[in-house]
């Protein structure tokens, strides 16, 4: 679940790279969605550490995720990201609950990072940027012909380098995220794990979003102009072919009238001998 929640705001947060009127906050899932990313997270660390009752840490983090559900649903708006967070953070709570030990509630964060990671690396290994193929589904999304598509983009040598750059960029925040916070974890430090990892959550992701517009939205807008003027002038020659073809059957028309009148005279004439 925690792996699906993640691959949720990884798309949404793509997904805003490929507009041209780019927004952190809109990147993000807007204020309300990131205080709710944030809330759960927080209300562990600060509980468990004023307590050191993982029992009461538990409830006090599961209330407040479902809380942020139940005032989404009374006030009739979208629940599906709310309640994949929900479901995410139940995961982590359950894992931390089942082995009686806190910090394992951020162990499905680092197995998370970890498939990332070779996810984005293997990408770059095939030639194939993971973050490319996101954004380029996201503005053309198919069910066939995936080669074609691949090698259609993959064309654009500057868009590539692009891609490749943004992608080595995520691989670099999922790593920084387990450079920094497994330490803390085997040192049994709950209050600074959590604190980093609340930190390097929203915050960084943000970041890390708004680093990958800088890369590739210039040069989506290249190639968004460098297609419309093909497209322009496609359709300019296909003006000009249908032009040339009614000129043709215009003058073709014209032949016929005037043998069909000279016909009609010829015979005229040869009726009057």
């Amino acid at each position: 679940m925690k792996a699906h929640d993640d691959a949720s705001s990884l798309r949404s947060g793509i997904a805003s790279v490929v507009d041209e009127d780019f927004s952190v906050k809109d990147a993000i899932g807007g204020v309300r969605g990131a205080i709710e990313s944030v809330l759960p997270g927080l209300a562990f660390v600060v509980v468990f550490v004023a307590t050191r009752n993982l029992g009461v840490t538990v409830i006090v983090a599961a209330s407040i995720a479902a809380i942020c559900v139940v005032a989404r649903l009374l006030m009739r708006q979208q629940v599906r990201s709310a309640l994949t967070g929900v479901l995410s953070i139940i995961v982590c709570l359950v894992w931390a609950w089942l082995s009686k030990d806190a910090k394992n509630f951020y162990l499905p964060g680092f197995l998370t990072n970890a498939f990332w990671i070779i996810v984005l690396v293997v990408s770059l290994g095939i030639r194939i940027p993971g973050i490319g193929a996101l954004v380029e589904f996201v503005r053309n999304p198919v069910t066939s012909g995936f080669r074609q598509w691949v090698d259609v983009w993959r064309s654009d040598r500057h868009l590539l380098r692009a891609y490749v750059v943004t992608t080595w960029v995520w691989v670099g925040m999922f790593a920084l995220r387990l450079v920094v916070q497994l330490p803390l974890y085997l040192m049994d430090s709950v209050g600074f794990l959590g604190t980093a990892r609340l930190v390097m959550g929203v915050p960084l992701f943000a970041l890390t979003i708004w680093i990958s517009w800088i890369f590739i939205s210039p040069q989506i807008r290249r190639r968004e102009a460098q297609e419309a003027a093909k497209a322009a002038v496609q359709a300019e020659i296909l003006d000009m072919d249908t032009d040339t073809d009614t000129h043709m059957v215009t003058d073709a028309d014209t032949d016929t009238d005037v043998d069909a009148k000279t016909d009609v005279n010829t015979g005229t004439g040869d009726g009057q001998q």
